[in-house]
Order: C-alpha cells, then sequence, then structure tokens
C-alpha cells in the first residue's frame, strides 16, 4: 500500500509518499511560502532534490502541485493518483476528544474544528489540507493522526493544573502535551532495541528540537509530559520560554508597556535559547560555536537547556517510581553530542556513566551510556512521518 503523508502548516506543507509493505520512501519534499509567492521541493527516492518556484495563492495549488510532481512522467514516483491508497495527516490537537488516531469524515472533521480553538495556528491549516485532499482525491481513505492522542493516557494528577476547577469543566484548561506521534514511535522502538519487557517498562523520552519535550511512559503508555495546554510550557526550547512564574507576564507587561498578545509574543518567539543568548540564535549549532569562542550568554544558554531537561528526568524518575531507559531524539537530542554529554552528567544517582565514545555519534540509534550503567541511555532517531503512515495503514 502506498501512503501519502502530509503534514499541513498555515504557509507550508510537508509530505512523503511511502510504500507501507517496505516502509521505503518513495518520494519526499516540502511547499514552502503558500501564499506569498510559493516554492515546491520534490525529491524521489535515489534522486536530487527539484526546485520549483511557482504561485502557490493556496494550500490547494500547493497539493496539486505535490500530486503532479509524484505522477510527473520523467520523475514521479508513480504512473498515477490511483496508486496513492490512502492518505495520513497530522493533526496537532484532538484535545480530549481523540486517544487515538481516526478515520476523517464529515462528523469527525467537525469534532477538530471545536478544538481550534487549543491550537489556532495548526489546527485549521492541518483542515485545509484534509479538506483539499478530499476535494483532489475523492475515494482515498484519510486518517488524522494527532500530536496529543499518545497522552490522553495521563491520569488526572498529571494533567490538572492549580485552577479553579471550573476551567477545566467550561474550557477543558489542562495538559495535553505534544509531539505524541514522535513520544509514541521512539519509546516503543526503544523498548524493541534495548531489549526491555514491553509489559515491565519505564522510559523516559526527550524529544528535543526548536520545540522540545519529555515524556515519562509506563509499560507502553504515556503518564505525564512537559507541554501543556500549548506547546509553550516545559523545557527551554529554541525560541520560547517553557516554565517561567506566571507572575513575569505582568510583570513586564507594565515595565515594557506591553499588552497581553504582545507578551504572548515575547514567550512564544522571542524567549528561549533565542533570548537566552541575548538575540544571538534559537539554534544550538549556533550557539554551540559560540560557546566554544568564548561567548558567555551562548555558553549559559546550553547549560540552561541541559539543567532543566535533567530536571524533569529526574522529577519522571520519582513519578514513574524509577526508570529503565532514558532516550534522546529529534533535532537537538540526536545531534547536540554537548547536551547530552551535559544532562548526562547529572544522572549520576540513577548509576549512569556516559561512553563518550559512543556518545561522540549523530543521528544513529545508538546506546551512549556504559555496559555497567544500571540505567541505559540511548540514542533513537525519531520518524514521525513513518509513525503517521503506520498509524494509517492499520485504520484503513
Amino acid at each position: 500500500m502506498n501512503v501519502l503523508v502530509i503534514n499541513c502548516g498555515s504557509s507550508s506543507l510537508k509530505y512523503q509518499l511511502i510504500n507501507s509493505d517496505t516502509e521505503e520512501v518513495l518520494a519526499k519534499g516540502l511547499c514552502e511560502r503558500i501564499g506569498i509567492d510559493g516554492r515546491l521541493v520534490y525529491q524521489k527516492a535515489g534522486c536530487d532534490k527539484e526546485v520549483t518556484e511557482a504561485s502557490m495563492p493556496t494550500h490547494k495549488e500547493a497539493i496539486q502541485m505535490v500530486l503532479d510532481a509524484l505522477t510527473n512522467d520523467k520523475t514521479g514516483a508513480i504512473s498515477s493518483l490511483k496508486e496513492v491508497n490512502a492518505i495520513g495527516h497530522r493533526v496537532v490537537h484532538g484535545g480530549e476528544k481523540f486517544a487515538s488516531s481516526a478515520v476523517i469524515t464529515d462528523e469527525m472533521i467537525k469534532a477538530v474544528e471545536e478544538c481550534n480553538d487549543l491550537a489556532p495556528l495548526h489546527n485549521p491549516a492541518n483542515l485545509i489540507g484534509i479538506r483539499v485532499c478530499a476535494e483532489l482525491m475523492p475515494g482515498v481513505p484519510q486518517v488524522a493522526v494527532f500530536d496529543t492522542a499518545f497522552h490522553q493516557t495521563m491520569p488526572p494528577k498529571a494533567y490538572l493544573y492549580g485552577l479553579p476547577l471550573e476551567y477545566y469543566k467550561e474550557y477543558k484548561v489542562r495538559r495535553y502535551g505534544f509531539h505524541g506521534t514522535s513520544h509514541s514511535f521512539v519509546s516503543k522502538r526503544a523498548v524493541e532495541f534495548l531489549g526491555l519487557d514491553p509489559e515491565n517498562s519505564k522510559v523516559i523520552v526527550c524529544h528535543l528540537g526548536n520545540g522540545s519535550s519529555i515524556s515519562a511512559v509506563v509499560n507502553g503508555k504515556c503518564v505525564d509530559t512537559t507541554m501543556g495546554l500549548t506547546p509553550l510550557e516545559g523545557v527551554v526550547m529554541g525560541t520560547r520560554s517553557g516554565n517561567i512564574d506566571p507572575a513575569i507576564m505582568e510583570y513586564i507587561g507594565k515595565k515594557e508597556n506591553l499588552d497581553l498578545a504582545g507578551i504572548m509574543n515575547v514567550l512564544n518567539k522571542k524567549s528561549g535559547l533565542l533570548g537566552l543568548s541575548g538575540g544571538l540564535s534559537s539554534d544550538f549549532r549556533d550557539l554551540n560555536e559560540a560557546a566554544e569562542n568564548g561567548n558567555e550568554a551562548a555558553a549559559n544558554a546550553i547549560e540552561v537547556l541541559s539543567y532543566s531537561i535533567a530536571k524533569f528526568v529526574g522529577g519522571y524518575v520519582a513519578a514513574m517510581n524509577g526508570v529503565n531507559a532514558v532516550i534522546f531524539t529529534a533535532g537537538i537530542g540526536e545531534n547536540a553530542i554537548p547536551v547530552r554529554e551535559k544532562v548526562v552528567s547529572y544522572l549520576g544517582y540513577l548509576g549512569v556513566t556516559l561512553d563518550k565514545e559512543a556518545n561522540n555519534t549523530r543521528g544513529e540509534e545508538i546506546v551512549i551510556s556504559t555496559p555497567d550503567s544500571k540505567v541505559k541511555v540511548a540514542v533513537v532517531p525519531t520518524n514521525e512521518e513513518l509513525a503517521i503512515c503506520r498509524e494509517t495503514v492499520a485504520l484503513v
């Protein structure tokens, strides 16, 4: 079966065509600057990237260009759209309505629309992708895979905030968590890779990228995660603050004469590693280079990041009353050797020692703790597109 995986953003669209039998990527790419000027990047397996500058006023034109590229006579991965057997969509927020992936129907779309307030930047764009695919490929089954679904197994003690209960009852204000597709994929793969017992396992997954979240997973089920109602809560991120004292918002608002929207813009887009480094960069690679050249703010930003990760790991060891494995994944988790080293340096109380030679790798599935460590620490690359493909096949 060939599955087209689509991740629709507000002005971008990532896609992969995957043969679900072999799990081989037949073609992949992205559309950028939708609604501005438009650019299609397309790459068939084994071929060079093709970049096409073309007008994409809406997502409809973007998806049509993707379908045209996939069926192109010269470099197309398939001969006709009849070879696309199913479409899997990333949908960011499913609220409490969806604890698993779901086949897309009119009723299901209405339920997703009711969650739009919880993810105003993402959900409407996700729905546009769903509607356009239904129009351009009528009859092809579509599945929604939710970022929030994996975390729906959290107990009330983990998802309720210390706020008036009516806010939860009336407005569904609670912890939801994100990156669930990645946390699910990586935690399952870690159990396989490390030879753990799926029915008796405690795993902490550190999904660290421009957006970062950590999850505690017991016997394959999430019991806690660091992101909250929105993806702003938790560890320090690229441009997001992570956890702060909420009273800071009022204090800075008065000092800087900012309204609530202005404060939220600072917390979402000007904080995190970018803010801590004095505006230098939100990219870890830039900060690491600057730190090596003596930039104190960049060095402090890396220390704050590593420390905040280690604190959450420690908290989740307590929450699960033990841990079998700590896993690093995503852009920083898979590639930032110094961050992994700094985080592991805080885990001595778990009987963990870093294997420095093993840690000196990027993007590989590898154990980075020494054989005599009491808890295994490993890198497991994430693959959200493959996870969406698998979820889609399971439902259609």
